[in-house]
Parts: structure tokens; sequence; C-alpha cells
């Protein structure tokens, strides 16, 4: 059995609070239909999206402008009554909701503590991250943004293994995104499907033979 020696975690929606509260608690306190972000996510994101002129792939790859992602995003939200919603600043109003997820930070330290690697990987929607504790948790860090790449591509996983020096088949990827984690496995590394910080922290545990808390 290949020996695991390092963990990679994405960051939104795995190191912060789910994309489902964050994303909740900003349509309510923008006054968003809920209906119309997933209808634009779905045109964005969905099976039938457009890979060639897809902003929101580009702005992950680092090939369009924030405020260029702003302006053509914004005209596919509508508040209840059918308004418009201002595209200024839409990704900081976006992301403002973004908690810390505790446990996952206490995990990722702890496994580094415990002799593995670790690494950040992670689809930025710009590049406004907090990065103070960024040294203190990962020893790398892979953002799409910063390296023309996006999950679930393989060669952004190979290029964090890359960096990382190990092989893929000796990581472990967590992303709360299924594609993103298809997209890990099917280059070798192991893929764990966040949920909840319950869950994934008791994988964890187990795969890196850490003591449950």
């Amino acid at each position: 059995m290949t020996r695991l020696r390092a963990l990679v975690v994405d960051f939104g929606g795995v190191m912060t609070d789910s994309l489902e509260v964050a994303m909740g608690s900003w349509l309510t306190a923008e006054g968003i239909d809920p209906d119309s972000y997933r209808a634009a996510m779905h045109h964005f994101l969905g099976p039938d999206a457009d890979v060639e002129d897809n902003p929101v792939h580009a702005l992950e790859k680092g090939e369009l402008a924030v405020p260029h992602f702003e302006e053509r995003v914004a005209p596919f939200l509508r508040t209840p009554d059918g308004g418009p919603v201002e595209a200024t600043d839409l990704l900081s109003r976006m992301f403002h909701a973004f908690g810390r997820a505790e446990g996952m930070h206490d995990v990722v330290r702890r496994v580094r503590s415990a002799g593995a690697r670790t690494a950040l990987l992670s689809n930025s929607w710009g590049l406004d991250y907090p990065r103070e504790e960024w040294p203190q948790l990962y020893d790398v860090t892979v953002i799409s943004g910063e390296v023309g790449l996006r999950k679930p591509d393989p060669e952004i996983y190979h290029l964090t293994a890359e960096r990382l020096g190990v092989d893929p088949g000796e990581c472990v990827m967590v992303d709360d995104l299924a594609p993103n984690v298809r997209g890990a496995v099917a280059v070798g590394m192991v893929g764990v499907l966040h949920r909840s910080v319950a869950e994934t922290v008791a994988e964890i545990e187990v795969l890196f033979g850490l003591p449950s808390r």
C-alpha cells in the first residue's frame, strides 16, 4: 500500500464555512433572488456551459480581471422583484460572509506536525485571500489564477504534487466539489469529498494515522 505523504486542501468551502452557508448569507444580505444565482451558476458551470467563452473559467485561470468578471455576471442576478444587482465590488460582497473552519485549520496543522507535507490548491475568484497564516499551515500554495490552470484539469494536480516533492499517489486531496475530487482521483490521488468538518477531520485522521479528537 502506498504511504500517504501529503495533504492537499481546497480553500473556499473546506478551510472556510460551506459555500451553501456563505452564499446563503450573502444572498439574504444583498436581497438577491436565490433562483437567479442558481441559474447563473448553472449557466456558467453546468454541463452545457460554454467552455470557450466562460467568465468563471477565465477568472479562475487569471485571464479575466475581477471588474470585467463582475460586469459579466451581475446581469444574471436579480432582486426578488426583478431589479438589477450592482456589479461593482460584487465578489468582495459575495465572499464577505465566509468564516474560518477552525477544525480544518487544526487538522492541517496536526498533519504537518506529524511530518506530512501540506498544500493549498484553490480555484481563485480573484486573489484576495487571507494569507497571514499560510506559512504556518502549508508547505506549498497553488492558486489557479497565479498558475494559469484550474481544477479539475489534471495539470494542476500534477503541478501541486511536483511542488510538494511527492507522487500524486502519495497525496490526499480534500475538496467540497465532486468534479474536483474526481479530477484528483483521475491522476492517482486519494480523494475526500468534504461534506462537513467533523466527517473530513475523522477521515484525515484515519488516512494519516492521527489520534482522533
